[in-house]
């Protein structure tokens, strides 16, 4: 079946993915028009299903805007417009006027569909791109403006794209909410009638939410079901509207910026937005997310085929108090556990001693490395170790050199307080003297010391989001500033392609499919309780694969929650994900020492599971039984379960549980036991699981195709 069709008589398109289709047209009036999401069609069956709506039962209904394939603001429209302008003569609203359209294929098994417009009045141009892969049932898709008038238009709101949903008995909506150390926590509820927004008004991703929807008709489970879903691919702040009208329906529009913010398009200048990526499964949740794992797998990461090094990261074990002769120590103690990659944290450079101080001064501490970065990084390469570095690029301390000599380079606002969070101040990255300022330090830094690793922070909010020496700066900084951050790590990369960065923003604060399209991986959450993080990991894996989430093994009792678990317990919540250590490994006794270098080797032989194999979750956190997750080979001929009990309870059933994925003529055999396994019976009957008696108990389940 053709990717890409068009019916010209009526003005249908059709874009077929693998398994699903979406389908529009280009009404009488000129405007695009959705028609269908959701099981494959053809040409003929999408014709079927093209009607024009009828027309509205009042004069007062007029157009909701589900069922437009971009609600523009402007005429009988009185739904959540995903585009609104003001023209220099100070009008509004946009008229539909088509201009052609353009199929190409910008790489092998890429197809991109892009419909051309104008708006009838004014010389505004507005096109629709969408983009489908081979491989992959996710459309992306984004809107492109061009102003070709000779004065500047203000774009009030310009969303990447509106989703529209069948009519359905009923709706539910599925996305995470939380706040710093308890973020993605999952929320499944029915979508209420009216509007329902999500955002971040904090010019990053945020904690508190995260920019993707998932929305069922209220009776999908993890096996079965239909979803739709869709992931923004941006990291400042986001606005997505879900909309269910009073005559049943239900859509969704979403894409950069926050209300309150335009952005001057100035004379023949042109405004891409991000990818607003959508996906529909029938296989339930489980089969949405494995969907979105791929696709973030093989065209988001840039290198998804690595396998992620065990990691220890030195920050709980000394906080600010570093210096050679420490993290020498705690290295080669690292090194004995079969760590791979060693990151020294915060507290290495400048007067910092505290966060009160240092930030922006990004030289060695000359009293706690007299001798620079040069010896440490030498030894922990001798060890067998890469080696990382904490860094904090856009931020400063007012206690610094670099604020005392360039105290106009944050974010503020004339004659306004400047508001310290964490005593620090935002640097303005839309500035190109900073970002080019920020890039020359990372570049020399990495290059100098021989750095492979870089944990990226970012620890606070903007406020007094000003830029006060630029025209229409304090609108203009919120979409530069994301794209000069994203400019400066792809140049630093380029520059050391061995270089690989994680994202981190005060634990989960900027996770999404546009910083994972420059980095390797994220840091979830600065909460590091095994029992917390398992509800954490649980909403991070509805959208973003384990290839992506970073997971620490720390010390008990937990600095955030005073909690105090096993250590095998900890490991295997960890192994869920990117493997690394936390603890102050100076204080672990030798029997913590090889119970955790047993862990890590195990954690080896299964890594390629957790890292590149199809997720499947088998009892949610907060259920009667064990939470369980399990990770299976592509070809099936491995799976890995990982399962977790907090409490154990005298006299509650033991179910056996029933892993995904298996292919049911083969045999399986337990690594661990040795005991053999039909697939048939283990996805039709289940595998009881040994997990020890007590509370905090945990195991994992190794299973390889048995050839004998």
């Amino acid at each position: 079946m053709t990717v890409v069709s068009h019916a010209p008589d009526t003005g249908l398109w059709l874009l077929n993915t693998p398994h699903t289709s979406y389908a529009l047209r280009i009404d009488e009036s000129g405007a695009p028009c959705h028609v269908a999401w959701g099981p494959r069609l053809d040409l003929e069956q999408a014709a079927e299903l093209a009607a024009p709506p009828p027309p509205p039962h009042s004069s007062f209904e007029g157009r909701p805007g589900v069922g437009e394939e971009l609600p523009v603001d402007g005429g009988a429209r009185f739904g959540p417009p995903s585009l609104q302008v003001r023209f220099a003569d100070g009008t509004r609203g946009f008229e539909w006027q088509p201009e052609g359209h353009r199929l190409t294929e910008p790489a092998p098994g890429v197809h991109e569909l892009e419909l051309s417009f104008r708006d009838r009045a004014h010389p505004l141009r507005v096109a629709l791109r969408y983009r489908v892969h081979d491989d992959s049932d996710v459309i992306e898709r984004r809107l492109v403006l061009r102003n070709d008038a000779d004065a500047a238009v203000e774009v009030l709101r310009a969303d990447s794209a509106a989703w529209s949903l069948p009519a359905l008995p009923g709706y539910r909506l599925s996305h995470v909410t939380g706040q710093w150390s308890a973020e993605t926590q999952l929320r499944r509820e029915p979508l209420p009638h009216g509007e329902t927004v999500l955002t971040s008004r904090r010019g990053i991703t945020s904690h508190h939410a995260n920019p993707w929807v998932m929305v069922d008709d209220g009776s999908a489970t993890e096996t079965h079901g239909r979803v739709w879903s869709a992931a923004l691919a941006w990291s400042g702040s986001w606005r997505i509207t879900v909309q269910r009208t009073p005559d049943g329906r239900a859509g969704l529009t979403g894409g950069a910026g926050h209300d309150g913010v335009a952005l001057p398009l100035g004379p023949g200048e042109e405004f891409t937005t991000p990818v607003f990526a959508g996906l529909y499964a029938e296989g339930g949740f489980g089969e949405a997310s494995r969907a979105w794992h791929a696709y973030t797998l093989a065209h988001v990461l840039p290198h998804p085929e690595e396998q992620a090094p065990v990691l220890y990261n030195s920050w709980e074990a000394t906080g600010f108090d570093v210096d050679e002769e420490s993290q020498l120590a705690l290295a080669a103690r690292a090194a004995s556990l079969g760590v791979e990659l060693y990151v020294l944290d915060d507290g290495w450079f400048g007067a910092r001693r505290s966060d009160r101080a240092g930030l922006g001064d990004w030289t060695a501490s000359a009293d706690r490395f007299p001798r620079g970065l040069g010896p440490l990084v030498k030894e922990v390469h001798r060890l067998g170790m890469r080696f990382g570095l904490w860094v904090e690029p856009e931020m400063v301390n007012p206690d610094s050199d670099l604020y005392r000599e360039h105290p106009d380079w944050v974010l503020h606002t004339p004659g306004r307080a400047r508001t310290e969070l964490r005593n620090q101040l935002v640097l303005n990255l839309a500035r190109p003297d900073v970002a080019d300022f920020t890039y020359d330090w990372l570049t020399r830094l990495v290059g100098d010391e021989g750095i492979d690793f870089l944990k990226w922070d970012m620890n606070r909010a903007f406020s007094e989001a000003g830029w006060a020496d630029r025209e229409n700066g304090s609108d203009l900084l919120w979409t530069r500033y994301v794209h000069q951050l994203y400019g400066i790590i792809d140049r630093l990369r380029a520059d050391h392609p061995g270089l690989r960065v994680e994202a981190c923003s005060g634990g989960g604060g900027r996770v999404d499919l546009g910083i994972l399209s420059r980095t390797d991986q994220a840091w979830v959450s600065d909460n590091t309780d095994a029992p917390d993080r398992i509800s954490i990991q649980h909403g991070f894996g509805q959208i973003y694969p384990a290839r992506t989430m970073a997971a620490w093994v720390t010390d008990v009792p937990n600095q955030l929650t005073s909690r105090s678990v096993p250590l095998r317990f900890r490991f295997h919540v960890a192994m869920a994900g990117l493997l690394a250590i936390g603890g102050d490994l100076n204080a672990w006794s030798p029997d913590d020492m090889a119970e955790a270098a047993g862990l890590v080797a195990e954690y080896k032989t299964v890594r390629h599971l957790v890292q590149h194999g199809a997720l499947h979750r088998i009892g949610e956190p907060g259920g009667e039984g064990p939470t369980v997750v399990q990770y299976t080979a592509p070809d099936s001929g491995e799976a890995l379960l990982l399962a977790w009990r907090a409490n154990e309870r005298h006299g509650s059933p033991r179910v056996p549980v029933r892993p995904g994925g298996l292919d049911p003529a083969a045999r399986y055999r337990d690594t661990r036991t040795g005991a053999v396994h039909h697939g048939a019976v283990l996805a039709g009957y289940g595998l009881m699981l040994e997990l020890p008696a007590g509370d905090w108990s945990s195991t994992s389940v190794h299973l390889v195709r048995d050839r004998a």
